[in-house]
């Protein structure tokens, strides 16, 4: 059970935590909850042709009930276009070979969905300055980038706040984050950008220094309509 060969049940689950003790029946039931949806996600289409890593990413996203994010280098994930996309990807080193970008490209796009199904997720972006001005596929793609974020950002579900240069030092100064609040906060999970591939953490010591990070974004960043503005305004410069 424990490395993913043999299914378990709900009935398993509840047998299981009533052996440990455990008396939080909130979070019983999300564990029993998890082990009742076993249907194959979307993801699935891309196991073996891509790292298990971006698979692990695009179920956290799916399952989460929202996602706070920290970008300050690349723009959010979950916002990009193709041509953005695609020229992140071909940065890297050492270089990918034109179908596994291709391929990359078309997982991202298809991560979308969980901003878009009939149930979407809360999406909450916080964005560096730094990130918007980044340039990644010329000027004409970042711009068409800059205002899809914009256009995006005035979804009922999701929010993009802008972390101006001016403010200066902020905590966790270089990561990128995802933090996928679950359906009980036991079932929160952090997700670290690394260039050998993503990283995850479930220990509360780290959720809550992730927490306070975002939650002094949150209290730094320019509201939703100002920070729509402060993009415009970079994408006329372009």
């Amino acid at each position: 059970m424990e490395s993913g060969i043999r299914a378990t049940s709900p009935e398993r689950v509840r047998i299981l935590c009533s052996n440990y003790d455990c008396p939080d029946e909130k979070y019983i039931a999300a564990l029993a909850n998890m082990a009742a949806n076993l249907q194959p996600g979307w993801w699935e289409q891309y196991r073996g042709k891509l790292p298990q890593g971006l698979l692990d990413v695009a179920e956290l996203e799916w399952r989460a009930t929202r996602l706070r994010t920290l970008q300050t280098v690349h723009l959010p994930g979950l916002l990009h276009l193709s041509g953005y996309a695609r020229a992140v990807f071909a940065s890297a080193i050492p270089s990918l070979p034109t179908s596994e970008i291709e391929l990359r490209v078309s997982h991202r796009l298809q991560r979308q969905q969980v901003l878009e199904r009939d149930n979407p997720v809360q999406y909450v972006g916080y964005v560096h300055e730094a990130a918007l001005r980044m340039q990644f596929g010329g000027r004409r793609a970042t711009r068409e980038q800059l205002d899809h974020l914009c256009a995006m950002s005035e979804r009922e579900n999701i929010e993009v706040r802008v972390l101006p240069v001016a403010v200066g030092e902020f905590p966790g100064a270089g990561h990128a984050v995802l933090y996928a609040e679950g359906p009980v906060p036991q079932l929160d999970t952090v997700q670290l950008d690394s260039a050998h591939g993503p990283e995850f953490s479930h220990a509360e010591a780290q959720l809550a220094k992730y927490r306070g990070h975002l939650d002094w974004m949150e209290n730094h960043t320019l509201n939703s309509e100002q920070s729509r503005d402060f993009i415009h305004g970079i994408a006329h410069e372009l």
